[in-house]
């Protein structure tokens, strides 16, 4: 069966990166080492690491509250998570500490074990964390359901909010959720009001204090949500309720350590294991989210809203998680602290996600938080003594409840994961947290076995011709009611078989073979098609005819396929008998044989007077015609493409579009700006010219149209970058080279003059050649097209509102070439896309790349359709590195690089 496979083409060597000494550094690549390996402090990481401080200390005696732990063993776990973590693990932006995701493991570990073989267990799972770390696991640990990881995460926060409801009504949680829920109708008969009132205030300042309006309450936000909630209710129970309970931290030097296991070695080791499993998949989960907010932050956006962030032009790039060194660091952090008697420690999305929108820029504010915890559990005893209990138990549970994201319960709806993530709760809440997992996975391979087991199969009649739709899989448990479909069929009629799915068994192949037989034995016609209603395992020559949803381009003879009549009916497709003996997976599949018989209409006798091209072999063909094949691509779309898109389309039809990206190429019809750029519905606005020329501010009133398009772009639709990209083989300008001054002033000739400025640029002595990275231009006409680019960036600069953008550093401009025979992409430098740099050279952009970031808003449509939700990708960072410096003699010959 044909299908298109990626295929890497590149094994060209990487260049030699310029030495230090020529005072030139790639753009975005990594900044050179610190001379001295000093630890740099910047005035954002301070002040970040005091806001992520401020929330750590309630939270972490909040924590060690609901585990039933030392008060002091959540300081020091904060400490070392921010310290350790910090200095050791692959995020630089993640802050550590006692785990949410933890406090029932841990909870339950120390009623069956004590605190002292608790601290013990995580010294194991920290040893456990090195060990998968340093055998390069981590990424491992994302293999698992999202469905599965949120359902874990949602079920323990429930049973933290239910048992930390009994410390808010006055009471105390029993020993798992299902006994906290069952004992809530008598722990409200003997109700206390005081706690109850503690707690409901705190929650209350919760939930109001970020939504403080005003200037008074932008100022007040500053301080966190946390500490102004425990600060105000610890004050109030001061005054109103001094008999309540309040935290209590008892001496460092009756502080327990750790000791050595006692209990039977299997539930040990099971303990040990729900540890790292819980505390690495936390961690993970958490670096991915602060990749995510750190590229919304860089690309001046959120990560979970459309608005601008504030960003810190000055800001160094952080480098995304290496998760492995991440899991290493946490397991150092869990064995320092088991050692010293604290709690487990992972990484937590709530202070990490505080962490980033403070403005954090490196680890420095990570560890300084843990710096600021260590004093405060030093010197702030007296003042944490003050902490109402019921404060600090409707803090826990507020993240209790928060665990249970409604974001996430849409996703794993939407992708109908919902009976995996149900079916995970459920088991984390009544069983436990391994338990449940073990749930979760069971259900999702029950899930996804039926899945590949569920297929459908109907048959219509169409004018006499049957169709038989076979949607999924077809494995033994579909062949009962495949042959009792393919039964009823009318023996030596014309049969159209549909197959749409990508697997086939033995048993299934052999039904559909056996019938096939029987059915052109007695004289029928079959043809086997996929969904687009092309023939499946076309021969050699149409090894092409598969193509993505996104890229219906002509060429691809998605719908030109010979033999098929013009309207591009299935009902006149052209009939295909399987071959005996033959396996359609197999080599060339049903019709490896060749044994063909085409069904043409009667015209086709007419030949080409008749709408039809006879090729050599005197089969007959369809001619189609521009109607005809606009007609036929717009019903492939409505067959194929729309039902893919049609949810995406219908939100940005809701939301009205938010492209970050203008894009200005030429009108030639070999661009395909969304397959170049791999980009969709949503991503970019894209303005079309001949010869992608930009005419200056001030041009006749004529030329105002893309002026207009600029100015929308950029002061309406706020794109981040504006991109215009050249091409090789550019009739525009080949025209600017042939025609002489007296060209006739003709509309075409009097839109070519923009580019006029371009052919001067080429030919002065005053600018520098533009370049290939690697080599010359091929010739004048190359070289005229690279000039053009940089000389329309220029005109783009004219522009006011270009120029107000680019001054407030909210705007990036791009140049590009795109060799159409090569289908090579080429960016201009950084330097001189931005008018600065010496060198004009356009760099070739290699497959996976890391050295090549790409400037779109976008990533690669990786997945087997061709989609992944276009118009809702996330960002990555801007242009590619530059490419190497011209030599400095002045030669002109420059080192090949690349192919």
């Amino acid at each position: 069966m044909s299908a298109c496979v990626r295929i890497r083409h590149d094994h060209t060597a990487r260049s030699s990166p310029p030495s230090r000494a020529s005072g030139i550094k790639r753009p975005h690549s990594p900044p050179p080492p610190r001379r001295g390996g000093r630890f740099r402090i910047a005035g954002a990481d301070l002040s970040a690491s005091i806001t992520v401080f401020l929330i750590a200390v309630p939270m972490s005696l909040g924590l060690a509250v609901a585990m039933d732990a030392p008060l002091e063993a959540g300081l020091i776990s904060a400490a070392v998570g921010g310290i350790v973590a910090g200095l050791l693990g692959g995020t630089p932006l993640q802050v550590s500490g006692p785990s949410a995701g933890l406090t029932v493991v841990t909870a339950e570990l120390i009623q069956i074990y004590g605190w002292r073989t608790t601290c013990a267990i995580t010294i194991g799972a920290g040893l456990l964390q090195i060990l998968l770390g340093s055998l390069r696991a981590a990424r491992g640990a994302l293999a698992v359901s999202p469905a599965i990881v949120h359902g874990t995460l949602a079920g323990i926060g429930v049973a933290i909010a239910l048992a930390q409801l009994h410390i808010v009504l006055g009471g105390s949680p029993l020993s798992s959720a299902a006994a906290n829920a069952l004992a809530l109708p008598e722990q409200l008969g003997r109700v206390s009001p005081a706690a109850p009132l503690i707690g409901a205030l705190t929650i209350a300042v919760l939930v109001v204090w970020p939504r403080l309006p005003g200037r008074i309450g932008r100022a007040v936000r500053r301080l966190p949500a946390a500490l102004a909630s425990v600060a105000i209710a610890t004050a109030v129970a001061a005054v109103a309720a001094p008999g309540i309970s309040r935290v209590d931290l008892p001496s460092w030097r009756s502080h327990a350590l750790p000791e050595l296991p006692q209990g039977p070695v299997l539930a040990l080791a099971t303990a040990v294991f729900t540890v790292l499993l819980v505390a690495s998949l936390e961690s993970l989960l958490a670096a991915v989210a602060v990749d995510k907010l750190t590229a919304g932050r860089a690309g001046g956006r959120t990560a979970d809203s459309a608005a601008p962030a504030p960003v810190t032009p000055a800001a160094p790039p952080v480098q995304r998680s290496d998760l492995d060194r991440e899991l290493r660091g946490q397991g150092v952090a869990n064995v320092l602290s088991g050692l010293l008697g604290g709690l487990p420690v992972s990484g937590g999305a709530v202070r990490s996600s505080a962490n980033v929108r403070a403005g954090a820029t490196g680890r420095a504010a990570t560890v300084l938080h843990g710096v600021w915890v260590l004093l405060a559990a030093g010197l702030l005893i007296t003042a944490l003594e003050w902490i109402p209990l019921a404060a600090l138990a409707a803090l826990v549970m507020v993240v209790g409840f928060q665990m249970v994201s409604f974001a996430h319960i849409r996703n794993v709806h939407r992708h109908r994961e919902f009976l995996v993530y149900g079916a995970t709760i459920t088991g984390v809440v009544l069983f436990g947290v391994l338990e449940g997992v073990a749930i979760g996975i069971a259900v999702a391979v029950a899930v996804a076995l039926h899945r590949l087991a569920r297929t459908r199969i109907t048959v219509t009649d169409q004018n006499g011709q049957h169709l038989v739709v076979v949607r999924g899989q077809l494995t033994f448990l579909a062949v009962p009611r495949l042959s009792r479909a393919l039964g009823q069929l009318p023996r030596g009629g014309d049969v159209v078989v549909e197959l749409d799915g990508f697997f086939m068994d033995h048993a299934a192949y052999e039904t559909i073979q056996h019938w096939s037989d029987a059915q052109t034995a007695q004289g029928g016609r079959v043809v086997f098609t996929g969904r687009s209603g092309g023939r499946i395992a076309e021969p050699a020559s149409a090894a092409h005819s598969c193509c993505r949803p996104w890229t219906p381009w002509r060429n691809h003879h998605c719908h030109d396929q010979p033999g098929r009549p013009v309207d591009a009916r299935r009902a006149a497709a052209t009939w295909v008998a399987f071959p005996s003996g033959e396996h359609p997976t197999a080599g060339q599949g049903p019709t490896g044989s060749g044994r063909v018989e085409a069904d043409t209409p009667k015209a086709s006798a007419a030949g080409p007077a008749g709408g039809f091209d006879t090729p050599g072999n005197g089969a007959a063909v369809p001619r189609r015609t521009g109607a005809h094949r606009l007609a036929s691509g717009l019903s492939s779309f409505q067959r194929n493409t729309a039902p893919l898109v049609r949810d995406e389309l219908a939100r940005l039809a809701r939301e009205g579009q938010r492209p970050s990206q203008l894009f200005i190429t030429c009108a030639d019809s070999r661009l395909v700006t969304s397959m170049i750029t791999a980009s969709g519905p949503g991503d970019l606005f894209t303005v079309r010219n001949v010869g992608n020329l930009v005419p200056p501010p001030g041009a006749e009133a004529g030329d105002d149209s893309v002026g207009a398009a600029i100015e929308y772009a950029v002061d309406v639709l706020k794109v981040e970058s504006i991109t215009v990209c050249g091409h090789s083989g550019c009739g525009a300008m080949q025209a600017l080279m042939s025609t002489g001054p007296d060209a006739p002033q003709t509309s075409l000739w009097r839109w070519l003059r923009h580019g006029l400025p371009s052919l001067e640029r080429m030919r002065s002595r005053h600018h520098a050649w533009a370049r290939i990275s690697g080599r010359l231009p091929a010739d004048e006409m190359e070289q005229l097209c690279l000039s053009n680019v940089v000389q329309q960036l220029d005109h783009l600069r004219a522009h006011e509102s270009v120029a107000r953008r680019l001054a407030e550093g909210a705007l990036q401009l791009h140049g590009m070439y795109f060799h159409v025979g090569e289908a090579q992409a080429y960016l201009l430098a950084e330097g001189a896309s931005a008018g600065s740099g010496i060198d004009e050279v356009f760099d070739r952009v290699g497959p996976g790349d890391p050295n090549h970031a790409r400037p779109y808003d976008i990533t690669d449509l990786s997945d087997p359709t061709g989609l992944s939700a276009p118009g809702d990708h996330a960002a990555v960072s801007a242009p590619a590195a530059a490419a190497d410096p011209a030599d400095p003699s002045g030669s002109g010959e420059l080192e090949r690089t690349s192919a």
